[in-house]
């Protein structure tokens, strides 16, 4: 991902309208780039403060709030990546339980006479 991406999804990552696949991306992005790491950090100060004083409420430790923003998005590709791999897991066995049930059928049916064998 380019420092310009990175740059573009800053706000929809904030809003929480960026798709998994660029959330990963974008993760890995930044925390390579310091530049795009620290517009993040100023974006993210900035609504967050907006929205604390409108809402009046707020812990005022923005800071804080954006690594525990960044931490739970961290656990949920995590958890995403684990889905995918047991997804794979399950259906990976599933062709091999239905290959060695047609292999023992026809093993069967060659031993009952069925095909004539």
């Amino acid at each position: 991902m380019t420092c310009r991406e990175a740059e573009r999804l800053v706000m929809p990552y904030i809003n929480g309208s960026i798709t998994d696949e660029e959330l990963e991306e974008f993760l890995k992005h930044i925390e390579g780039c310091g530049e795009c790491r620290e517009e993040l950090e100023i974006y993210f100060t900035v609504d967050v403060g907006i929205r604390q004083l409108d809402e009046g409420t707020g812990t005022y430790n923005i800071k804080g709030a954006l690594e525990t923003a960044l931490e739970l998005s961290r656990q949920r590709i995590h958890t995403l990546m684990l889905l995918k791999t047991a997804r794979y897991a399950v259906n990976t066995l599933c062709f091999w339980a239905l290959l060695m049930i047609l292999v023992l059928q026809f093993r069967m049916w060659g031993q009952s006479g069925f095909l004539g064998l």
